[in-house]
């Protein structure tokens, strides 16, 4: 049964030699190998498309409304309408003022202050889950497409040492096919992977950058509850300075 799978499909003449040719000695196992190849390349390139199509939006977001609007606004509830609805930094507003309702239920000061510090660090962690979404599927081609084109390699070259026992000699229109075949599988191996192991790791990298402008934010969100809106970003409190005030240095 294995030899049969292995051998060379009996409609392809032996003179004839090209990547479809090589797929068709392959048999079911070579298209077999190839579909795996190509759902695991399709995947990796519509989870960089989308999650790099997330991580810009959540860049402008920062950009035109948390930097430019936010702060400028008179309390947290205000500049929370200036942000976009369902958006990752709308998230974390509106679970620091759901922990501020609902710390005044609590006794004790210091609890209150944990309450609302762990709100806001599980608002980042759903957040940065949900960044990382599709990410284990890009590593885990990265890791695994060389090894599956290995595979393809392993049988193609099985397979020309079978056309020569049959031949009884290693003439090249016996071997050409399945050694086209291997060289074939371990290309594409290395072709499925290297953007996978690329994409993986400067995803991870844009993720961790949105994640520290996460964690400053909900700093920010947190000293600013904690002081009755006394407390705002330096440089964001400054821009929200009237158009006409002087910046000229005392005398």
């Amino acid at each position: 049964m294995t030899i049969e799978l292995l051998a060379p499909a009996a409609d392809v003449a032996p003179n004839q030699f090209g990547f479809w040719e090589a797929m068709q000695q392959g048999g079911p196992v070579a298209w077999f190998i190839l579909t795996i190849m190509i759902i695991m390349s399709v995947g990796s390139f519509y989870i960089l498309i989308t999650k790099l199509f997330e991580q810009n939006k959540i860049m402008k977001q920062y950009r035109t409304e948390v930097s430019a609007k936010f702060w400028q606004a008179g309390s947290l509830k205000d500049g929370a309408t200036k942000l976009e609805k369902n958006s990752a930094w709308r998230q974390v507003i509106d679970d620091a003022l759901k922990a501020e309702d609902e710390h005044a239920k609590m006794t004790d000061k210091l609890e209150a202050h944990d309450w609302m510090h762990g709100s806001l660090q599980r608002s980042q962690d759903s957040i940065n889950a949900k960044l990382a979404g599709g990410l284990p599927f890009l590593a885990t081609v990265g890791a695994t497409a060389p090894f599956v084109g290995l595979l393809g390699t392993v049988i193609g070259i099985y397979r020309a040492l079978i056309n020569i026992g049959i031949a009884g000699s290693a003439s090249i229109d016996k071997v050409a096919g399945p050694v086209g075949e291997a060289l074939i599988m371990t290309a594409i191996g290395l072709f499925v992977a290297v953007p996978a192991v690329f994409a993986y790791n400067w995803l991870q990298g844009r993720n961790r950058r949105i994640a520290e402008h996460l964690s400053a934010f909900s700093t920010d969100i947190l000293a600013n509850l904690s002081s009755n809106g006394a407390v705002k970003p330096a440089v964001k409190a400054a821009a929200a300075k009237p158009a006409g005030a002087s910046t000229a240095p005392k005398a």
